[in-house]
């Protein structure tokens, strides 16, 4: 009789705990996404989580921190993804989960390093931050490799009659699918909503906040201010782009060896080392040199019996 009471109590303790976390998630309000685009995989295999703590501490985020990490959402091209708050609820999500992950892990190896779960707290908590750089840094590249290309296919449109919208256009319509384009549709849907040519292009170059973006912007802004041709601006900056492009290869080129000088140290030099002189111990041992009576004491340092 004891064991069915205690089993009922438990029964209704779990099934109150299952109620009561449904509550929680049912009552998130579901988030209107038909404009959107779809969040990252890390973000997506969390999103019920997410919601429940924006929903339910996203209050709490100050208005500064918003403002800045919308800007840098911004840069990476994420802003149509995530929110301020969903960035970071996805911190604190992860820096949960890295957590949980870590002292699991250490209970299976039987240690109680608890530090070790402080760091895994951390660096969960800091993960996106690496993560949000890295997209930033590879939009970057990509929009700096790809600029040229628009800026040829804006060249043939503008020198065969056509205005820079057009030229625009056209440039979206053959191109393929990338950052670069991305942000050329969303000047288009800018300029054809009413806002000023000008305008739609300043506010380009502040979400791609790159010194080749900045320049294009600007020399093509001047150039519709002083009236002067399209046509010899923007050769001169694609021009400009490719020799940067190609500086910078130059460097990466020169820098590898530099970069390669680590690996060589840590891994592979030791290797080398450590066949050589087994080679020649082998050989050593073979020809007898090793019972010379210089190697003695090498011999009762290997042989020394604690």
């Amino acid at each position: 009789m004891e064991l069915i009471i205690i089993s009922l109590f438990f029964g209704a303790i779990l099934a109150m705990i299952i109620w009561n976390t449904y509550r929680v998630f049912a009552l998130v309000p579901v988030q209107d996404r038909s404009y959107l685009d779809r969040p990252p995989m890390g973000y997506r295999l969390t999103w019920p989580l997410v919601n429940a703590f924006v929903h339910y501490f996203g209050a709490l985020i100050t208005k500064n921190y918003r403002i800045v990490t919308l800007l840098r959402l911004r840069k990476a091209g994420l802003d149509y993804m995530l929110s301020p708050e969903q960035y970071f609820a996805g911190k604190v999500i992860a820096s949960v989960f890295f957590s949980l992950f870590t002292f699991l892990f250490l209970n299976m190896l039987g240690s109680d390093a608890w530090y070790i779960t402080l760091l895994g707290l951390v660096g969960g908590f800091f993960y996106p931050e690496l993560w949000l750089r890295e997209a930033t840094e590879q939009r970057n590249r990509c929009i700096f490799r790809e600029l040229p290309f628009y800026l040829d296919i804006i060249i043939l449109a503008v020198e065969a009659g056509t205005n820079f919208t057009g030229g625009l256009q056209q440039a979206v319509n053959k191109a393929t699918n990338g950052p670069l384009r991305q942000e050329f549709v969303r000047v288009l849907r800018d300029v054809r909503a009413g806002k000023p040519r000008a305008d739609a292009l300043r506010d380009l170059g502040d979400r791609i906040d790159t010194e080749s973006v900045r320049n294009v912007v600007s020399s093509i802004i001047q150039a519709e201010k002083t009236g002067s041709s399209l046509g010899p601006v923007l050769k001169a900056q694609a021009d400009q782009l490719r020799s940067a492009r190609f500086q910078r290869a130059e460097k990466q080129a020169m820098e590898a060896p530099v970069k390669l000088l680590g690996p060589l140290v840590m891994f592979i030099f030791p290797n080398t080392f450590l066949i050589i002189i087994f080679v020649i111990l082998s050989s050593a041992i073979q020809k007898g040199v090793m019972t010379w009576p210089i190697f003695k004491p090498l011999i009762w340092a290997f042989n020394w019996p604690g």
